[in-house]
């Protein structure tokens, strides 16, 4: 048995807390808004979001960060990620040496173009920050659908540590050494998830999904490789697994949001709508950003900008998208004639 900390108590953090503590670990739920913390401790759910299920007896609820994060044999940052910096600066002082954090938010500081794990590494450097990412809905791990993700580490003992807390019978977990390629697959799908949903909004069908999705994982890949990430990691659960899940399900937020800026509404009123954090917003600026660094080509990147930030109609990204200059599909491959 584990003693674990989960700062974050939405959705995603929840939904972990109820994992882990189903799994035999001692779990604290740790939330900044107190309200939260006093209706997960009279309830024992978190109701606005995973309604009927219920946390272990092993899960307790904390709105205190100090407690909260000393003693614990692993922390996870489960934190929204425009409040992940302001978190790890705020815990800095009290983080052991050595103390092993795993990151499984998913986003890119747009300021500074760092991955969440950096960010966590600038604030606590005397940690050992990993990442988990992977096709992962909140709604459905914490109902103990089975479920896979992978662990990425700079250490082999860390990520082998991770995989034995997380795995059960529900929810398998692979490692792998590509944390900033696991990073990136689990920002950039967000942006690609809001084209996704764009596109169902407008009316398209079939066809324009998958178009959207495969050239959208090519674009990952493409930036990814370019910052050192591995082209098996895109290919994996983080990149197309995760991509996949974004892109089609009704859980997800990123292609909810997308869905209504179709039908006509402004970013603004569709992240509304959602009620919660559209992380692919707070990211398509990065991404593009990150595209112009690293001088990679990301015309679905470029186009999602245009449609939430310069108000670009959504109809004409996806015409401007098709008439792209024509090219094949992938400049490596040669003709042998």
């Amino acid at each position: 048995m584990a003693k674990i900390s989960i700062l974050g108590a939405g959705a995603w953090g929840t939904a972990i807390a109820i994992l882990l503590g189903n799994n035999g670990h001692e779990v604290v739920l740790w939330s900044a808004l107190q309200a939260e913390v006093e209706q997960l401790i009279n309830d024992r759910e978190l109701k606005d979001k995973l309604p009927g299920i219920k946390l272990p007896s092993s899960v307790s609820v904390s709105g205190d960060i100090k407690a909260s994060c000393v003693n614990k044999d692993l922390i996870v940052f489960a934190v929204a990620s425009p409040f992940v910096r302001a978190t790890a600066k705020n815990v800095s002082s009290f983080i052991a040496k050595n103390q092993i954090i795993v990151n499984v938010g998913k986003g890119i500081e747009e300021n500074t173009l760092e991955t969440l794990t950096d960010i966590i590494k600038d604030e606590i450097p005397q940690a050992d920050v990993a990442v988990l990412s992977g096709p992962s809905h909140a709604e459905e791990v914490s109902r103990g659908i089975p479920t896979t993700c992978v662990v990425g580490a700079d250490s082999k003992d860390t990520a082998h540590f991770i995989q034995d807390v997380f795995m059960s019978e529900r929810f398998r977990v692979y490692t792998s050494p590509d944390v900033i390629g696991i990073e990136l697959g689990g920002s950039i799908k967000n942006v690609i998830a809001l084209a996704a949903g764009i596109a169902d909004g407008l009316g398209f069908g079939d066809n324009t999904k998958a178009a959207l999705m495969t050239r959208g994982i090519a674009e990952i890949s493409r930036l990814g490789i370019a910052m050192g990430g591995k082209m098996e990691t895109f290919a994996g659960l983080s990149g197309v697994g995760d991509l996949i899940v974004t892109c089609t399900s009704k859980h997800s937020r990123n292609r909810n949001a997308g869905f209504l800026i179709g039908q006509g509404y402004t970013m603004e009123e569709a992240m509304k709508e959602v009620k919660q954090i559209v992380e692919g917003v707070y990211s398509a600026k990065a991404a593009l950003a990150l595209a112009k660094k690293y001088e990679v080509e990301m015309p679905i990147v470029e186009q999602v900008n245009q449609v939430l930030f310069e108000n670009k109609s959504a109809l004409e990204a996806v015409s401007d998208l098709l008439l792209r200059d024509k090219r094949r599909e992938y400049s490596e491959l040669q003709w042998e004639k």
